[in-house]
């Protein structure tokens, strides 16, 4: 019987890419979007089903994962991929896009799960995988709300993972490092007030080595990859890295630590 995958954020990136590597091993994919009509190529494969989902949307949320269940007979696995990053010295951000990115990356990712436990709780089974970051262990310049996002999937996550724990359910983490995607494009925002002149030399810095940050960048399939083995493997294990640059920095952090990390980083960016 085949398995199905739920995913948000499927219209382009991790997500669409990940839509594409489930059908091609024999699942059944809900790929949620916020704009479905719009897409083509995962309309056009067989077992692959797109629907409308904006995770700031409750109405559409709920609506999303009834169609998803009504179409496949139920759903085996959530991926929680929907996010974008924004950057920016903090004094910058009006609060309505502290919230927007709060909302998104976070708030978001639990009104879709919280949308999906009651399902998962009455077959008892079904496997959360929330995409976190590299980000959401270690932090670079800037990036105190993306970081803020990525930290507390990591808490939430864990957190959760005792509770579904009790029907036969399981979290995983996925902790992406620098992946070739649009992330540096339609899902970056970022914010900087050129009048707060105490920031502009950090801004400068950080985008002038920005390039040389993203030049080696995983290709999205390591991801996708990671994410089939987290949802296949049939292991308790929480964590699963993508990408060498989050391995490295993964055990950079654990043998040398928080300081050692934030000293590398000003050294990088000449700060």
């Amino acid at each position: 019987m085949r398995q199905t995958i739920f995913i948000t954020g499927a219209s382009s990136g991790i997500g669409k890419e990940t839509a594409k590597f489930f059908q091609s091993n024999g699942w059944n994919v809900v790929a949620t979007m916020r704009n479905p009509e719009k897409e083509r190529e995962l309309n056009g494969l067989e077992n692959v089903f797109v629907t409308k989902l904006d995770v700031l949307d409750l109405e559409s949320i709920n609506q999303a994962i009834s169609n998803g269940i009504e179409k496949f007979g139920g759903i085996d696995v959530l991926l929680n991929n929907a996010g974008y990053g924004a950057y920016g010295p903090l004094e910058s951000f009006p609060r309505e896009k502290i919230l927007r990115q709060f909302n998104t990356n976070v708030i978001g990712l639990l009104d879709v799960t919280r949308a999906i436990l009651p399902h998962f709780r009455e077959n008892k089974k079904g496997i959360i995988m929330n995409v976190s970051s590299m980000g959401g262990k270690m932090t670079f310049p800037l990036g105190s709300l993306y970081h803020g996002t990525k930290f507390a999937v990591e808490g939430i996550s864990e957190s959760l993972r005792y509770e579904v724990e009790q029907f036969g359910g399981k979290v995983k983490i996925i902790e992406p490092g620098a992946i070739a995607t649009d992330f540096a494009g339609r899902s970056f925002d970022f914010n900087n007030d050129e009048k707060l002149s105490a920031y502009q030399n950090i801004v400068s810095k950080i985008m002038t080595a920005f390039p040389q940050m993203i030049k080696n960048a995983s290709s999205t399939n390591v991801v996708t990859k990671v994410i089939y083995e987290a949802a296949t493997d049939g292991t308790n294990r929480l964590r699963y890295m993508a990408g060498k640059d989050a391995k490295l920095y993964n055990l950079l952090n654990k043998l040398l630590g928080y300081g050692f990390i934030f000293n590398m980083n000003k050294k990088f960016f000449k700060l």
